[in-house]
């Protein structure tokens, strides 16, 4: 029997942990969907170098949807995270350095023990760096236009780039240039989001997403509205 896939989430910055659409909280839709009483949450702090203070705003948003069942899951990837991981039901990617954080993911084990939580119906959040890490491919930080490409978490069929608007995208411009027709961006501003559905939707959060594609060697530039955009 299939389990049900959850939705992904990618998120520019932790301002959307807090965000009600509605008036309920973003984290409470995604407690709900989960159908469960009591969720367990984990957190990988491998691109802020387990930070304790950046993780104590992950359980801060999630004291406020309920969910106390929480672990940090440090870079080492020891024993007890790993069985916590095993069975964690919320995963967070932190924010920090994309190209340091999936270096830790990759090498110690994360990488496929999350992909086997998403297809055993974990919910993934990715925020900032993490929202990155989930899509096609992540950017090394020493270069700017992001041509040096690494391969990603792949879950999400595009690739992501955050809180780039002051720069209109430049990044995420070029690389979809660079790889023509073959997939689209999504850039997702300061304080916005975007919810990627197991039927393969998208669903833009707060702010309007930024979306890139290529068609006849020209490339297109569009605006994913949120239905609600309220605080």
């Amino acid at each position: 029997m299939m389990i049900p896939l959850q939705p992904i989430y990618l998120l520019a910055d932790s301002r959307l942990l807090f965000w009600r659409s509605n008036r309920e909280l973003l984290l409470s839709q995604v407690r709900c969907r989960l159908g469960k009483d009591s969720p367990s949450a984990a957190y990988v702090g491998a691109s802020n170098g387990d930070e304790p203070e950046f993780y104590s705003i992950f359980t801060a948003a999630m004291a406020g949807s309920g969910i106390s069942d929480c672990r940090m899951i440090k870079s080492s990837f020891s024993r007890e995270d790993k069985l916590f991981f095993e069975r964690a039901d919320i995963i967070l990617l932190a924010g920090g350095d994309v190209q340091r954080g999936w270096e830790v993911i990759d090498q110690v084990g994360i990488k496929d023990a999350l992909i086997r939580r998403y297809h055993g119906g974990a919910a993934l959040l990715g925020l900032s760096a993490g929202a990155i890490q989930l899509g096609l491919y992540g950017f090394r930080e020493e270069d700017p236009l992001g041509i040096n490409l690494f391969d990603a978490l792949r879950l999400a069929p595009f690739v992501v780039d955050v809180h780039e608007e002051h720069a209109e995208w430049k990044r995420l411009r070029t690389v979809i240039k660079i790889l023509d027709s073959s997939v689209k961006g999504m850039g997702i501003p300061s304080g916005g989001g975007l919810i990627y559905h197991p039927d393969h939707t998208v669903e833009p959060l707060r702010l309007p997403v930024h979306e890139f594609s290529v068609y006849d060697q020209k490339l297109r530039h569009s605006l994913l509205i949120p239905e609600d955009e309220n605080e």
